[in-house]
């Protein structure tokens, strides 16, 4: 009895040595809660739905397709299908922002070579619509043509331009080597495997399967890469023309830009063509993604540029200008009047006069419609309107700058009694000869000593 009262004493002793820890308040669990943000006890349910898919339904659906080429659904076919709308939704996101750029223009090459309209798919896989994409091995551009084949079609290519990275040129070429491959093959299946690894590549696979002619029957004599070539081109050629069923939404369109080509006829910075049309130099590098460095070198100079719709009429008018402006640095003196003379009238006048109108965004508009419209770039409107992205809402006020500089001529007398004019930003001979009447641009020259037409901003040029 004694020694269960002892052991008993023993443990209530133990038993108040132990620490225990400070209770923790009804208040303090206030206190903690409320330093929790809102954002940390909101769930988060960022998450997209991808829709489930049965090989019988995408069968189904090939087989509703109204399509020039054959296409066999099998299952290497379907694991692409699977690939692009299931674990690589980002890629064929992007190459649905970038459709609408290229398709139209690829549509209207197919229609004039009378090949099939689905071929235009293949660029999707060959450089996924980016122009100016290289490869590892050096090929380059929308439909990834090496240095030696471009050169076949007449492409060129230096430091200063590529004409692989041109839509136009690039298009015309691939639709030309891919119809002689076709011509060759009798099968468009092959001949876009042939573009893909070479037509001796194809040649081989032909005897190895003794002298099978289509695509799956030649399959396993086919290089590794390009087996999964045509599989891959069909499954981007069935998702987007089911992108619905596969919720597959389009959040920030890319437009194209309205443009039309001119020819300046020599060589110039696009930064220098920017500063005389007041268009973003941006703008002009999308629109001519063949051009690198921002220049056109004496080699190209007859190359044609893609000027915005909105300003090629203007710079059509004044094409002669524009062409003397462009050459016409203005940042170097080369010749001046030495003569001492008294100013005795000055007259000046430079103003900038800006006009903006207001619009107001209505139902099914978009920047790029908008742009269009007015005859101006998206970029431009984003940059009026402070916005940060393309999205836009009905009712929405956007406003519409357009600026236009007037010059007065600056015109004095010397001691002499000639007339002298003061070059203004911007000026060429043939502007100063148009300003005067009767007045030519070999009589500047002559009357001022200038053995070319660089002339720079405050330069006194006697006029008669």
């Amino acid at each position: 009895m004694k020694k269960k009262l002892l052991s008993s004493i023993l443990l209530v002793i133990l038993a108040s040595l132990i620490p225990l820890k400070k209770a923790f308040s009804q208040e303090e669990q206030t206190v903690a809660a409320n330093d929790i943000s809102e954002d940390e006890l909101l769930p988060n349910y960022q998450y997209e739905y991808i829709p489930d898919f049965t090989y019988a339904e995408i069968d189904k659906r090939v087989k509703a397709m109204d399509m020039e080429m054959s296409f066999e659904l099998n299952d290497q076919v379907f694991s692409f299908i699977q690939y692009f709308a299931v674990r690589n939704r980002d890629y064929t996101k992007m190459v649905m922002a970038r459709k609408d750029l290229f398709f139209p223009l690829f549509d209207e090459t197919m229609v004039k070579h009378e090949m099939p309209l689905e071929i235009k798919y293949l660029a999707i896989i060959e450089s996924g619509l980016d122009p100016q994409i290289r490869s590892r091995v050096g090929a380059m551009g929308l439909w990834q043509f090496m240095p030696a084949t471009g050169g076949m079609y007449g492409m060129r290519i230096n430091s200063d331009v590529d004409d692989r990275m041109d839509p136009d040129h690039s298009t015309e070429s691939a639709a030309k080597y891919l119809k002689s491959l076709y011509r060759m093959f009798g099968d468009w299946e092959v001949a876009m495997s042939a573009y893909n690894c070479g037509p001796g590549n194809v040649r081989k696979a032909i005897r190895r399967s003794g002298g099978k002619k289509t695509f799956w029957e030649i399959y396993n004599y086919l290089p590794k890469e390009t087996r999964s070539y045509i599989p891959q081109f069909q499954a981007m050629l069935y998702l987007l023309n089911h992108l619905e069923e596969h919720n597959f939404h389009l959040e920030e369109p890319t437009y194209a830009i309205a443009h039309e080509k001119i020819r300046f006829n020599r060589a110039f910075e696009l930064s220098k063509l920017a500063e005389l049309t007041n268009l973003c130099v941006a703008d002009l590098e999308r629109l001519n993604p063949s051009i690198k460095n921002q220049k056109v070198p004496d080699s190209n100079r007859s190359m044609a540029i893609r000027i915005p719709k909105g300003k090629s009429a203007y710079v059509t008018e004044n094409l002669a200008w524009f062409t003397d402006s462009l050459s016409n640095p203005t940042t170097q003196l080369l010749a001046s009047v030495d003569e001492p003379e008294v100013i005795r009238k000055t007259s000046s006048s430079e103003s900038t006069r800006v006009q903006s109108s207001i619009y107001k965004v209505r139902p099914g508009d978009v920047l790029g419609t908008i742009a269009n419209r007015n005859g101006v770039t998206v970029t431009a409107l984003k940059e009026w309107n402070n916005l940060s992205s393309n999205l836009i809402k009905v009712g929405q006020e956007l406003k519409i700058s357009s600026a236009t500089k007037s010059t007065i001529a600056q015109v004095s007398t010397n001691s002499g009694g000639k007339n002298l004019y003061i070059v203004q930003p911007g000026d060429s001979l043939w502007i100063i000869s148009k300003k005067t009447p009767g007045l030519t641009v070999e009589q500047i020259k002559r009357l001022n000593n200038l053995n070319n037409n660089t002339i720079k901003p405050g330069q006194r040029l006697i006029i008669s």
